[in-house]
């Protein structure tokens, strides 16, 4: 428990000097996210800070699965740092040179298949008042398309200061207390650990943001809370079908967003590959609420529905 302890203030500490270094190291070489027609923000501002929270989260997923000194390489250790990896090297490339979306979208479900590789798909989800429904012949392909679909909808949540980093540390403490309540110890530490990072990029990045996590952290925090429900799965087949819907529940806020955005625009006749500025916190922006109050909204509703789900489950 004191090296766990050590690990968290280490986590903390590590990513919030490392993200001064990277804003300083950005601002000296005047590489900025320029705002345009479609920016909610509107002074130039560093990008791509989320590589770090993106590092200091996989060294310590390592460390986790360090034993006696020697990396314990089995695969599912390597289809996620692997999976993550690739998927954080593009987006860090398309944070500052623009990467063809059918070459991102490939990248993201190669990184979702050596997940599923590693862990397995989803054999069953729980319903509440129905049950376990098991999934049958459909199992990988929705299991790939929730790892992919979360990784883009995360991304595409992050587009005001602060909202994606309050997200991901409301939903990284119902992984630590959920890990912790069903006696899932690596869900528990990680979750805590992505808590702690992001707890520390946000005091960087709180309104007015000092620097953006960028395509690299949003795009890693989405495959990362889709990877969870799957390797806490592992840990506790017992509770696997339940993980699915809990894993879905702490992110509620960001999936509701997009799912009605996407419909919305859809039904309206628009062309929903097309960036726009039409999300609901979007719209909350554009009628006049500030970041921060929009950023709070979202993360007070995150924290109600993660408080309940451990509530019920």
């Amino acid at each position: 428990m004191k090296v766990e302890f050590l690990y968290y203030i280490s986590a903390f500490i590590i990513t919030y000097f490392g993200v001064e270094f990277f804003r300083r190291w950005m601002l000296k070489r005047q590489i900025f996210d320029i705002p345009n027609e479609r920016s909610s923000h509107t002074t130039p501002t560093p990008r791509g800070g989320g590589v770090v929270f993106v590092g200091v989260s996989l060294l310590f997923y390592v460390c986790w699965n360090l034993k006696t000194g020697i990396l314990n390489l089995e695969k599912d250790v390597l289809s996620y740092i692997s999976g993550a990896i690739l998927l954080s090297v593009v987006s860090w490339v398309d944070d500052f040179k623009s990467v063809p979306s059918l070459f991102r979208f490939a990248v993201h479900f190669i990184s979702a298949s050596l997940l599923i590789h590693g862990f397995g798909s989803l054999q069953a989800i729980f319903f509440p008042f129905v049950g376990e429904t098991g999934l049958s012949y459909f199992a990988v392909p929705l299991t790939l398309l929730w790892i992919v679909w979360l990784t883009n909808a995360y991304n595409f949540m992050d587009g005001i200061d602060g909202i994606a980093a309050i997200q991901a540390i409301t939903a990284g403490l119902g992984w630590f207390l959920l890990g912790w309540k069903f006696d899932i110890p690596f869900t528990s530490f990680f979750g805590l650990i992505l808590a702690l990072t992001n707890l520390a990029f946000i005091l960087h990045n709180w309104s007015p943001a000092k620097i953006f996590m960028g395509d690299v952290g949003s795009a890693f925090l989405g495959f990362t809370f889709a990877f969870l429900p799957l390797s806490a799965g592992n840990e506790s087949p017992l509770h696997s079908s339940k993980l699915f819907l809990i894993g879905g529940l702490f992110v509620l806020p960001f999936i509701f967003d997009t799912i009605f955005t996407f419909t919305r625009r859809l039904l309206g006749g628009e062309k929903v590959w097309q960036a726009h500025r039409s999300h609901l916190y979007q719209r909350l922006v554009i009628k006049g609420y500030t970041h921060r109050i929009v950023a709070i909204l979202y993360g007070a509703t995150a924290l109600l529905i993660t408080a309940l789900t451990l509530f019920i489950f």
